[in-house]
């Protein structure tokens, strides 16, 4: 693993029966910076994010999260996967935020938040409340701490789900088009919570089409199409001043 990473990816594969999805990824995530995945609609930036917490089996290579395996134990150069209960464990330090918010109706918006850190942390009750009051604090929710999901707007439904990923203190959180599901006018409300989450130093993978939001907050711009990793590095240079012609011809479609 190199030095300070938090998350590596090393030659990931993955097909969906006859059709490969990951081609051989490489990715190296930073502890406390912000990686943002950009590229085509069906060029496997979800599937790459669902591979790094094991909610899909990879084919092939490794993925490693603050040094240890996902999903797998090595042994005699092999890989074998690992049982349930320990990817769950595993699953717990890497936070996910879905483009759906994935919240539970007949939940108040603190029960939500508090249900993974009682059933997964194994937290007492006023432990798991004080948390997550606290998570629901961060961002901006506090006084929703009692509503239920139907009776807030996207935005604030999706607040609550990045709450319940912070609430666990997670050692890296991924967010897969955390706002492609809501209404133009409610974006900018979740990229804010998100750019403070940025700047208080959480290690962050996000899936993203919002180019300006990868162009203020990302440490590092990863532009991935059919499968493979096409370009990476800073924003100035993937996003400004783009080497590969896919680069190029996505961004010129895009912005």
């Amino acid at each position: 693993m190199s030095v300070s990473a938090m998350v590596e990816v090393r030659g990931v594969r993955k097909s969906f029966g006859a059709v490969p999805v990951l081609r051989g990824v490489d990715l190296a995530v930073g502890g406390g910076t912000v990686t943002c995945v950009i590229g085509p609609s069906g060029s496997g930036k979800s599937t790459l994010l669902r591979c790094i917490n094991h909610l899909e089996k990879i084919d092939a290579g490794r993925v490693e999260v603050d040094g240890a395996l996902v999903g797998y134990r090595e042994s005699g150069g092999k890989l074998h996967e690992l049982p349930d209960r320990v990817i769950s464990r595993q699953r717990a330090e890497i936070g996910m935020v879905f483009q759906g918010f994935h919240l539970f109706g007949h939940m108040t918006a603190l029960r939500n938040v508090m249900e993974a850190l009682r059933g997964v942390r194994r937290l007492s009750k006023k432990d798991a409340e004080r948390r997550a009051l606290a998570a629901l604090r961060e961002v901006g929710l506090e006084e929703h701490a009692e509503s239920y999901p139907r009776r807030l707007s996207g935005g604030q439904q999706q607040r609550v789900a990045i709450a319940r990923a912070l609430a666990m203190e997670p050692k890296v959180l991924l967010f897969d088009e955390p706002t492609s599901a809501l209404d133009p006018q409610l974006v900018g409300e979740v990229l804010a919570v998100m750019k403070d989450l940025a700047r208080g130093g959480l290690t962050m993978v996000v899936v993203t089409h919002e180019i300006g939001f990868a162009r203020e907050v990302a440490d590092t711009v990863v532009f991935l199409d059919d499968g493979r990793v096409v370009e990476s590095g800073p924003p100035a240079e993937v996003l400004l001043a783009p080497r590969e012609p896919r680069t190029q011809e996505f961004l010129t479609r895009v912005l």
